[in-house]
């Protein structure tokens, strides 16, 4: 099966049925990444297939969660992970993409251009740095922090409705008691992610 496909597929199998222009779009995301990645390192897996279910397919399983978003803030973005695929896959919600390192916040910056993303920004700062124009209705992680240290970086820019979401290859209790339940609760739901044979889980943390 060709990569097009198997993100056709992939994205059916997450319930997720996008225009032939996004999986395009998905796949040109893939391939700067993919190319960028033999000089600057962006992300330790190189080998497109895995790219595909590692990072486009597993970045897309927190889709369904943000469906009702206008203004979402991904922490730690890295290569742009996971706010590309979700700009590209819904383009109705604003996605800002924060990192502090530069080497990656110029992929990025790049990837918004390549794609013609009109819903995609980039902000090169730390998180305790960053402060929202506008509030925000998700903040939203992939393997950047345990819980308490994600929920006491962003705690600046929480309003009573902004929930926080981050992704996880499996949540160890030490993490969740080291959480402060006074003041934020938090619930976990295994993801089946395609292609990805770990157990994924998507935390839901609330701020009280």
């Amino acid at each position: 099966m060709d990569l097009a496909r198997e993100l056709r597929a992939g994205s059916e199998e997450l319930g997720i049925s996008l225009q032939q222009s996004q999986y395009d779009q998905l796949l040109e995301y893939l391939q700067l990444l993919a190319k960028w990645n033999q000089v600057y390192n962006l992300t330790a897996i190189t080998e497109p297939r895995k790219m595909l279910s590692h990072h486009l397919l597993d970045s897309l399983s927190l889709m369904p969660s943000l469906l009702q978003a206008n203004k979402v803030l991904d922490v730690g973005s890295g290569a742009g992970l996971p706010g590309i695929p979700l700009a590209i896959a819904m383009p109705a919600t604003i996605f800002i993409m924060l990192d502090s390192n530069a080497r990656k916040t110029r992929f990025i910056r790049q990837a918004i251009a390549h794609c013609g993303l009109r819903n995609a920004q980039v902000v090169q700062l730390r998180v305790q740095d960053y402060h929202a124009p506008d509030s925000l209705d998700f903040i939203v992680s992939r393997a950047y922090a345990p819980l308490a240290d994600f929920c006491d970086s962003v705690a600046h820019l929480l309003t009573p409705k902004t929930r926080l979401l981050t992704m996880k290859t499996g949540l160890k209790r030490q993490e969740t008691q080291q959480l402060d339940t006074d003041k934020f609760e938090f619930e976990e739901e295994t993801l089946t992610v395609p292609g990805i044979g770990e157990t994924r889980s998507l935390v839901t943390i609330t701020p009280l």
